[in-house]
This record gives structure tokens, sequence and C-alpha cells, in this order.
């Protein structure tokens, strides 16, 4: 209560919201597995739940807390940069992209529609692919940025192996999306690629 959040190592921290769930019992061996199992904090909240219900000690009602946790957690980081002007919220907008895609182990391709005034109007995941592949389809986007009346974008997705390095195929993918958003007056702002510690900005590299 006097620290926050940053006077707990990850397993302490773990270990409290495990006691909500677990009443009765040690939680300590527990947590200890899950943070050994899944890297740290937000990878245990990030697993699948049958990924969860895999490591010995969590049970339905362990798995449902902790997704639960998950969810609230971005809620709250989308709340930081919903309906508000992207140049101004920047550092929000990379946390929430860090919170809620680094430990993805699927590649999901996100997009963010601005408004004439760059202001974050909706943020939808438009795709779920595999471990090194997500599939994007350029006339869908355009297709959504239209519905939505947006006059510019900022495409993410993520790296599950946790390098944000751009691959050919994902300059080739924006290059794509870019053309096709061009012809319907539509701006490509930035396309963020999320690995585990850091992302990449195809702007600020020089690819857009």
């Amino acid at each position: 209560m006097d620290g926050g959040a940053d006077a707990l190592p990850d397993y302490e921290l773990l270990e409290l919201v495990l006691f909500q769930s677990l009443k009765n019992g040690d939680v300590k061996p527990l947590a200890h597995r899950l943070i050994k199992t899944f890297g740290d904090f937000n990878g245990v909240l990030s697993a699948s739940v049958e990924r969860l219900k895999d490591v010995e000690g969590v049970g339905p009602r362990i798995a449902c807390d902790l997704k639960l946790i998950e969810a609230a957690t971005h809620r709250m980081s989308r709340g930081r940069v919903l309906k508000r002007p992207v140049i101004s919220s920047w550092a929000a907008l990379l946390e929430y992209c860090r919170v809620t895609m680094s430990h993805r182990e699927t590649e999901l391709f996100r997009i963010l529609f601005l408004d004439l005034k760059n202001i974050l109007i909706a943020d939808e995941i438009q795709s779920t692919g595999t471990v090194n592949h997500v599939p994007v389809y350029p006339r869908e986007v355009v297709k959504r940025g239209l519905e939505l009346n947006a006059s510019a974008l900022i495409l993410v997705h993520n790296h599950p192996s946790g390098d944000p390095t751009p691959s050919s195929a994902d300059i080739d993918m924006t290059d794509q999306i870019a053309r096709a958003c061009d012809t319907v007056g539509i701006v490509i702002h930035d396309h963020l690629v999320v690995g585990k510690s850091s992302e990449v900005s195809f702007k600020s590299e020089g690819y857009l």
C-alpha cells in the first residue's frame, strides 16, 4: 500500500494475487512455478488458460482470476490512449502495445484508427496468426478504415520470438497496405513491431 507494485518483485506480487484465489495453503511454490514457466508477471497473466492449467496447482479458479487481472490491466492501459491525441499520449500508447502484445505466443495484427486530429477513435485486432506469421489483407484494412471514417492508421503486430526486427514479409505487407490506403486518402502513420522487451517503429527506421 505504501510503495505500490514497484516495491515488490514479480513473484511476491504474484503470491499476493494467488492468495486471493487460494485462501488455504502455501502460495509461494506455485508463484515460483508460474514465474519459472512463463518468465515474469506479465508472462503469467498473458498465458492461455490451457497453458496455465498445465502448471501443477493451477485450477479453474486461479486461471480465471489471473485472466480477469489481465483483462483489467488491458482495459486500464487502453483507457489511457483511447479518445486521446496520439502525439501527446505516445508513451502511453507504446506501453499499451507492450502490455497487450509483448508476451503473446502467436502473432496478432492490430490496427489503431485515428481521426483528422490524430485522436485514437478505435483499436481493433484484425487477425490472429501462428508463432511466426499472421495473415493480413490490405482490402480489409482499407474497408474497415472507411467504415470508421478514419484519416490515419497505426499498424501494430508482435513477434513471439522476442526479436522485433521487421522481416522482409513485414516490410512488403506494410508497403501494400500503405499503397492501398493511399488510394482512398488514409495515411499510415507508423507500423510498430512489438518484441519481448522492445519495439521497432517503421517510421523511425525509415521504412515509412
